[in-house]
């Protein structure tokens, strides 16, 4: 079988960023990509025009980079306070998760998609704890998280 040469429309991971041509499987292409919206053919004139949709789409993620700097700023600036029911070596009864940080965030202002927490496992220990936030591709932000025990 061959190829179908396609323009990606936004980033696909594993595959280009948007404007790229690349290469696929028909099937990939005409089961995924094509429907979702991700891609289209590449013909001459869809090739001139993504050089321009190119140049428009490097304009808006340099502007939303610039907003995610200071997402991040404003992200590792903030400190995120919980108090919750523990034993006595410091264990919780039961544990902070992921969508709490987002909604203590969002208390604060910050709206965040609790996806974007990289969080492994629930935090279940009292302390101080640090969380990664996964703004986009290489661009991450610590979270400084406190878990303090219930009176």
């Amino acid at each position: 079988m061959g190829q179908v040469k396609l323009i990606l429309k936004e980033e696909v991971i594993g595959l280009g960023v948007a404007g790229e041509a690349v290469s696929v499987k028909p099937g990939y292409a005409r089961n995924f990509l094509l429907p979702q919206g991700k891609a289209v053919l590449a013909t001459r004139g869809r090739v001139q025009e993504m050089e321009h949709q190119r140049r428009v789409i490097e304009e808006r993620q340099a502007k939303e980079m610039k907003d995610l700097e200071g997402l991040k700023t404003l992200l590792e600036a903030a400190s995120l306070e919980f108090t919750a029911q523990a034993g006595e070596e410091g264990k919780l009864f039961g544990s902070v998760t992921a969508q709490q940080l987002a909604e203590k965030l969002a208390d604060q202002g910050l709206k965040l998609d609790r996806r974007k927490i990289s969080l492994a496992e629930p935090i279940r220990s009292l302390g101080d704890h640090r969380v990664t936030v996964r703004l986009r591709g290489e661009l991450t932000a610590e979270l400084k998280v406190k878990v303090t025990a219930a009176e």
